[in-house]
């Protein structure tokens, strides 16, 4: 092996550094996650997540599965050899007499060869082998789509939380500057000393709540981590733009549903095909089993051991099998009939299905207009309790009001922008659940 020392070549040394430091970056996946945005999120869950990679190693499963099974279809070569010895030869009657027979050694060499020509078991692994596979796909989808919807609102939920230790984070700023005025008057002779220590119980309880919010940041990371099947030791960083959040919060309302958009009756379609194709397969029992065969087998007989394959003696034959059961106590018939059954259960499924993906795009729909509906409101209150607040707030400085009118003003313009992103987020999580209702959201 060439070492370090011997390569000389400037082309090769680039190379190997090149290899080398593509080998360290790619045991690093996560640091693509430092700036992650909602679809950057998402689209790493769909490929790391262990549900994910459990579901696609099930279509590899399946698809090796449906390979073995249309292997049948093939001719079946089987080799069997055997040596004997006996140290005893078998005693028949002969003439009137107690007649050894045989010779010491013996060894058969076989060589069978079997072709399926119509095997009812081998039809309907060739008949199913596509909607195995599409329901195997659908499977998958289904998990991915589960997926996404649950990153996508844990997402959500976590900017939720950001945002309101930032609302927390100015109020703070506004009450630490309320504060230092109370003081200022108070020392001036202004102001009695109520108005600086209510600044100080406003400023504590909001240094409290931040402190909270800033906990459950962590917590909900994690969670978000989870879904994502990102590492704990990773950083994530989200990436978001309000503004266009607030753009992607609308939804065409007027779309009906479209049940064949949803993978939930994809799948039930597929299941139906298949158990149209299990009637046919307990059908075709009634006809019968047709192989063809053919055998080669050669004896080697001899007393000496030695001279065991001196001597061979071949035989051969060809052939073909037809097997069909008469009766089997009308065992045939139930089979069709439980098939027809869940055939129609199926059917039923399919109803109940509709009933329900109905009631959930009904129900979405509604809390989405509610909720769009309460932010639109909450979004021009943010406005107007910011107006209201800086009034009060130059007003109390210039005498005219008291500091009580500037604390309700505070705590209503920080209620309000609590509001106003808590509707925000809510108006994002509920258009996800609509987009699910609607079967839009594909993978």
């Amino acid at each position: 092996m060439t070492s370090m020392k011997n390569i000389s070549n400037p082309i090769l040394l680039s190379l190997f550094l090149f290899c080398c430091t593509t080998s360290r970056s790619q045991t690093r996946p996560d640091s693509v996650l430092h700036d992650a945005t909602l679809a950057g999120c998402v689209q790493y869950a769909i490929t790391h997540q262990p549900v994910i990679q459990q579901a696609l190693l099930d279509e590899a499963i399946t698809e090796k599965q449906i390979q073995a099974r249309l292997a049948d279809w093939y001719p079946q070569v089987n080799l069997n050899y055997n040596l004997q010895h006996s140290f005893e030869l078998p005693v028949s009657y002969f003439s009137g007499g107690y007649v050894r027979n045989g010779t010491f050694n013996s060894s058969n060499i076989g060589l069978n060869v079997t072709q399926n020509i119509f095997n009812k078991d081998v039809l309907f692994a060739s008949r199913t082998a596509n909607d195995i596979r599409q329901q195997t796909k659908q499977n998958t989808s289904f998990n991915k789509i589960d997926i996404a919807v649950n990153v996508s609102k844990a997402f959500y939920d976590v900017l939720l939380t950001q945002q309101q230790v930032s609302v927390l984070g100015e109020a703070i700023t506004r009450l630490e500057k309320s504060l230092k005025d109370a003081v200022s008057q108070y020392q001036s002779g202004v102001a009695d000393k109520t108005d600086y220590k209510r600044a100080t119980i406003a400023l504590n309880n909001a240094k409290a709540q931040r402190k909270q919010s800033a906990d459950l940041i962590v917590a909900k990371i994690a969670y978000l981590k989870q879904l994502m099947g990102l590492s704990d030791g990773a950083d994530l960083k989200l990436q978001y733009d309000t503004s266009l959040m607030e753009r992607d919060a609308i939804v065409d309302t007027s779309i009906g549903v479209q049940y064949d958009n949803r993978i939930e009756y994809k799948i039930l379609q597929t299941q139906q095909r298949l158990q149209e194709a299990n009637i046919k397969y307990y059908k075709s029992s009634f006809v019968p089993t047709i192989s063809a065969f053919g055998n080669y087998n050669m004896s080697y007989l001899n007393n000496d051991f030695g001279k065991t394959y001196s001597n061979g003696f071949g035989n051969s034959n060809l052939g073909i099998t037809l097997a069909m059961p008469i009766f089997q106590g009308n065992k045939r018939v139930i089979q069709i009939r439980q098939a027809e059954l869940q055939y129609k259960r199926v059917d039923w499924d399919i109803v109940l299905l509709k009933s329900r993906v109905n009631a959930q795009y009904v129900q979405a729909i509604a809390v989405y207009k509610g909720n769009l509906s309460n932010y639109y409101s909450l979004k021009e209150n943010v406005v107007l309790a910011d107006d209201v607040y800086k009034t009060l707030d130059l007003q109390y400085r210039s005498g005219i009001k008291t500091y009580l009118d500037v604390i309700i003003a505070e705590s209503d313009l920080r209620t309000t922008q609590l509001n106003y992103y808590n509707a925000l987020f809510q108006v994002l999580q509920c258009k996800i659940d609509v987009q699910k209702a609607l079967g839009n959201i594909q993978y």
